[in-house]
């Protein structure tokens, strides 16, 4: 693909920050290996849903692959004796469950290339460092005063977003970083707008925005050249992490955690709020910021990354916050993740989970009350407080900044609006997922609720207490119809129990049918006053009854003078009419 080659009409643009679940269904032994089938979802859809088939090997490939990360990962061991044994293979497809639930659940691993590849190599076969170096090959026929040094592979989490180490001829010892990215689910902006935004960038002069050198897009992607920093960013500081390391291997087991100073959190968190604050004033939207998109120049944080929400690119913490139906705007989308990232400055490592119920203790109380307004259980469900709000509080408020560097980002009015529209279409596509989630989840509550084995017994005493009364109900009207039938046939004992008017027998339906379990019929009544009648002329005591089955009840009867015995009620319609 040439760099000025135009994307393929219709493409389609996947969140790649949607989370992959995957479940083994069954598995199938061949000669010489098992295969596992395993149905692959994205997101909550299970209409999105795919299968796939892998072996044991690829399971192993997988994890040597993953063995960068330095976790441990629980993948069951190779056996080569006794592996096709019928016993073997279903403990195994547990263990290989229990690998993907912990693959899949992990943060960083379940964005990562390798894992994406294993899942969906429909979507995840394209080769996008080869794409990256056709279109930087083709960047450089106009521009050949740059150089490439190396390629910096996988020193970033996002699969279509490669970055390569440059040099300018002229200048040889100088470092560059050229990064390259894809277009994303979130480009709402048009071809002619996107690139004069792109190509705007390296106006922007902030003393905490990392400055642009070079930028130029086309319809399909966009590249970018900064000065190359050996310090590398915020994360490489608080991981103690070498800044040309793959990301895998940076951030996801860190030899030593351990938190900043806290006059640190308090100088870096107020330099990152005041540009945060800059770029909403100009209706720049932002909403990327982690700890790998924030420079450290001296003690100075500068925010990275800027042409992402240009290229409509989702945010690392995306599967975080869209679980939250209140973090609805890029502004407190910026929030929310201000707190992960002072959660890491704090604690030198990401929160376990988020909303975050209880906070380890931190060097200042004035620290976790911004936490606490940004992560916790209220604060996700209420909303998130605005930067300016957080500027105001104890932990901010008191800390000096003194830069010389004049604020200066111009953007043509009608870029301008065009940002606009942009972003109202971002945090529309936003709302509209969260909505989708938050009917999931009720759905799948209320399910889980319905089926659990409290609910059952619930609904069978509820069950068992309205037949008790509906029978009961019934045994009083047919005891009194009965009655009433008797008394106007008069006192003979062959007397029909029809009268004139209604020649019509009495129907079978009304008739309960008494008999022993194992035996025949016992007898036959019209209605409950009978039956008990019957139990007290054969002196029958201690009646306990319990439905089975929709038509038939079986009483547990103790007679005074032999051993228990079941009786068995056939009521034809008699059940169907209470």
């Amino acid at each position: 693909m040439a760099f000025m080659e135009k994307p393929a009409a219709g493409k389609v643009l996947l969140d790649d920050t949607v989370p992959l679940t995957a479940a083994i269904e069954a598995s199938q032994s061949l000669q010489s290996h098992t295969e596992y089938i395993i149905r692959v979802q994205r997101g909550i859809s299970v209409e999105n849903s795919w299968q796939i088939v892998r072996r044991y090997s690829d399971f192993d490939l997988l994890n040597n692959s993953l063995q960068i990360a330095g976790l441990s990962l629980p993948l069951p061991p190779k056996k080569l004796i006794g592996n096709m044994d019928r016993e073997f293979i279903a403990e195994r497809q547990k263990g290989l469950q229990n690998y993907l639930n912990v693959i899949t659940t992990n943060h960083i691993l379940s964005n990562c290339e390798l894992v994406k590849k294993f899942l969906d190599p429909n979507n995840y076969s394209t080769n996008y460092t080869e794409i990256a170096l056709q279109q930087v090959s083709m960047f450089f026929r106009s521009e050949p005063k740059w150089e490439v040094v190396e390629p910096l592979k996988d020193i970033g989490w996002r699969i279509r977003k490669k970055y390569f180490l440059m040099k300018i001829k002229n200048q040889p010892k100088e470092r560059l970083v050229l990064s390259w990215a894809d277009l994303g689910p979130d480009k709402y902006l048009s071809d002619k707008d996107f690139q004069c935004l792109i190509k705007l960038l390296p106006s922007c002069s902030h003393p905490y925005i990392y400055r642009v050198t070079f930028a130029t897009a086309n319809e399909s992607s966009a590249l970018l050249i900064r000065m190359f920093n050996e310090k590398g960013t915020l994360k490489d500081l608080i991981y103690k992490a070498k800044p040309k390391d793959p990301f895998l291997k940076k951030y996801c087991s860190p030899k030593k955690i351990q938190g900043l100073e806290l006059q640190q959190i308090k100088t870096y968190g107020r330099q990152i709020l005041e540009v945060l604050k800059f770029l909403h004033d100009k209706g720049f939207p932002y909403g990327h910021l982690h700890a790998s998109n924030v420079m450290l120049d001296g003690d100075t944080c500068r925010l990275l990354d800027l042409e992402n929400s240009l290229l409509g690119l989702p945010s690392f913490y995306r599967s975080y916050f869209s679980q939250f139906r209140k973090i609805n705007s890029l502004e407190s989308v910026d929030v929310h993740c201000f707190g992960h990232l002072l959660y890491e400055m704090t604690y030198g490592r990401p929160p376990d989970s988020v909303p975050v119920d209880s906070f380890p203790p931190a060097p200042s109380m004035a620290v976790v009350a911004v936490l606490e307004s940004t992560l916790s259980c209220e604060a996700c469900k209420n909303g998130m407080p605005t930067v300016s709000r957080l500027l105001q509080m104890p932990l901010f408020s008191d800390v000096l900044l003194t830069t010389s560097e004049k604020p200066q980002f111009k953007i043509p009015t009608k870029l301008k609006e065009a940002l606009r529209i942009a972003k109202e279409c971002i945090e529309k596509r936003l709302v509209e997922e969260q909505k989708q989630i938050h009917q999931h989840r009720r759905l799948t509550k209320a399910q889980s609720h319905h089926g659990s084995e409290e609910e059952r017994k619930k609904r069978k005493i509820l069950a068992r207490k309205k037949s008790k009364r509906s029978a009961i109900e019934n045994s009083e009207e047919h005891s009194a119809k009965y009655s009433n039938s008797n008394n106007s046939a008069g006192s003979g004992a062959s007397s029909p129990l029809t009268s004139p008017s209604s020649p019509t027998p009495p129907s079978t339906a009304d008739v309960l049918e008494v008999r022993d379990a194992s035996s025949a019929t016992v007898s036959m009544t019209p209605c409950w006053g009978e039956l008990l009648q019957l139990f007290e002329a054969q002196s029958l005591a201690g009646v306990d009854y319990e439905l089975t089955i929709p038509y038939s009840l079986i009483l547990k009867v103790a007679p005074r003078s032999s051993q228990e015995r079941d009786l068995v009620l056939s009521l034809p319609g008699f059940l169907e009419k209470t």
